[in-house]
């Protein structure tokens, strides 16, 4: 198979992973496949040790469709076992690595896996007593003899559009997180495109993945990349310096990063000394990325840089080309081709362009459901009463305005009801903001006698005090709006790929006797 024939595959509606990563295997056996911090691949390599590992979980047991739980540390050993649960016929089941125990367990077993693929670091800490009814590999000891010999093929599997591909389990709540359940056709339409794209330039695909690949965010580097016959680099853990240095070795063409790994790279003092010429295309989503931000790595990186609006159940997708709109830096850009998205007020009617309300979306990549779970499956969606369609709700309130552009106003969970007024804290964090002195915000409604909810706010500070603060603010605010409190903190919570964890905030403020 010629490169020409890969893209007319990855041209067309349907494909199968196993089909385009052979052709490459076979038509560039000695190219760079993976590396990591311990070594690389080839492309040959690779796909050796992924059969191996394929045939391997067929001879112990794996069945069509079942869940291969994984979970450690982003490493070759994990991209392998990831592609070879796909190619085997089973679903790739990442564990997001801070679950705590129970959670573990519990997403474990909601996915119906008998495999776990675990790294010596994460064992350790749980204690050789986890899941001891399991089939465990420890990935970084255990693998490479684990694994069939050398020239071993799996059997033959031929997926279907709606089998599954993945599970991926959603992050930021105390409870058992809900398995987002991919197919092979929204794997396919997500990444098959991007892939073509890339055929289209001269370079090879060289991408930089920083953030873990038990995140839906990591797989427009990761898995795009591979279909494209390029180059990944896995990161195990995000560092500025190193990410800068691998960035400038490998000649990187393309990366995902998260708008808090943008601001450390802005931030870092070494950052100009470094060449990041060869950068082409650089991605960002899973997190309010802001103006301001967007603008300085406009001004100092190289390259195309393109916002994904999203959710990992999918619905809309929107792309913000910055680097073509930058009067537009404000939004998440407009609607992808074949995306569609809807403005509701609390009505349920639509809502015109420039009037804020419940955004739904839809598109040609929508998951299949949550596991196990039809009916938060059916409250994740809206069902257009006229075409009888099912679109997401996307969990966002924002407003479209007149050239069709998204702008995102806050999530509606986050919205505060306070005496009968709808307040949308991204308005008062943009305020908090304007003070010399905040480097972070985030308000979040907390319970009020008297209103029902009241705003408060939390910043990272730096040599200013929180009630001066508070007192320049609410002075600028209407009376609906101004913040009960203002808690100074040392750092935001985050979720390892920068998720402002706002369920913390809330729990903080539970513990504390604030104004009501």
């Amino acid at each position: 198979m010629t490169k020409t024939d890969i893209l007319a595959q990855l041209s067309g509606p349907f494909g199968t992973y196993r089909s385009i990563l052979e052709a490459w295997a076979e038509l560039q056996p000695d190219q760079p496949a993976l590396r990591d911090g311990g070594g690389e691949l080839s492309w040959a390599e690779m796909m050796d040790r992924v059969d191996r590992i394929a045939a391997q979980l067929q001879a112990t047991g794996l069945e069509q469709g079942q869940s291969v739980a994984i979970l450690g540390t982003s490493t070759i050993h994990y991209a392998l076992v990831y592609l070879a649960a796909v190619l085997a016929g089973g679903v790739a089941a990442p564990l997001t690595t801070s679950a705590s125990p129970l959670q573990l367990d519990g997403m474990a077993k909601d996915s119906g896996a008998r495999h776990l693929f675990i790294d010596r670091a994460k064992l350790n800490e749980l204690g050789d007593g986890f899941m001891p009814d399991f089939n465990r590999i420890v990935l970084d000891e255990e693998l490479e003899d684990w694994m069939t010999d050398k020239g071993t093929k799996p059997a033959s599997f031929e997926p279907t559009g709606d089998e599954p591909f993945n599970i991926i389990y959603s992050s930021g709540t105390t409870g058992i997180p809900k398995g987002i359940v991919h197919s092979h056709t929204m794997r396919w339409r997500q990444f098959a495109p991007t892939a073509a794209s890339y055929l289209g330039g001269e370079r090879t695909v060289r991408s930089l993945t920083s953030t873990p690949l038990y995140s839906n965010t990591t797989m427009v580097a990761f898995l795009s990349a591979l279909l494209a016959g390029g180059t990944v680099t896995i990161m195990e853990k995000f560092d500025t310096v190193r990410w800068l240095e691998i960035a400038q070795r490998d000649r990187i063409t393309t990366t995902m990063l998260v708008p808090v790994q943008y601001q450390r790279l802005m931030d870092e003092p070494s950052f100009d000394r470094f060449d990041l010429s060869s950068l082409q295309i650089k991605y960002c989503t899973s997190a309010p990325f802001s103006a301001e931000l967007k603008a300085e790595v406009l001004e100092r990186m190289p390259g195309a840089l393109i916002e994904i609006y999203s959710m990992t159940e999918g619905g809309v997708v929107c792309l913000l080309y910055a680097h073509e709109h930058p009067d537009k830096l404000h939004t998440v850009g407009t609607p992808a081709p074949g995306s569609d998205v809807k403005v509701m007020g609390e009505d349920g009617r639509l809502l015109p362009p420039g009037e804020a309300g419940e955004l739904v979306g839809r598109g040609p990549a929508m998951m299949s459901g949550y596991k196990n779970q039809p009916d938060k499956t059916s409250e994740a969606q809206w069902i257009d009463p006229d075409t009888g369609e099912w679109w997401m709700r996307m969990g966002d309130i924002g407003r479209v305005d007149e050239d069709g552009f998204v702008e995102l106003v806050g999530r509606a969970k986050d919205m505060i009801i306070s005496g009968g007024f709808n307040i949308y804290p991204i308005d008062l964090e943009n305020e908090l903001l304007r003070e010399a002195g905040v480097v972070e915000a985030a308000v979040i409604g907390v319970p009020s006698n008297r209103w029902g909810e009241t705003p408060v706010g939390f910043a990272v500070l730096d040599g200013v005090d929180p009630d001066d603060v508070l007192r320049a603010v609410n002075a600028r605010l209407g009376k609906t709006q101004r913040l009960s409190a203002l808690l100074a903190i040392d750092e935001m919570p985050r979720s390892h790929i920068g998720k402002l964890l706002k369920i913390e905030l809330r729990e903080r403020a539970g513990r504390l006797k604030l104004p009501s």
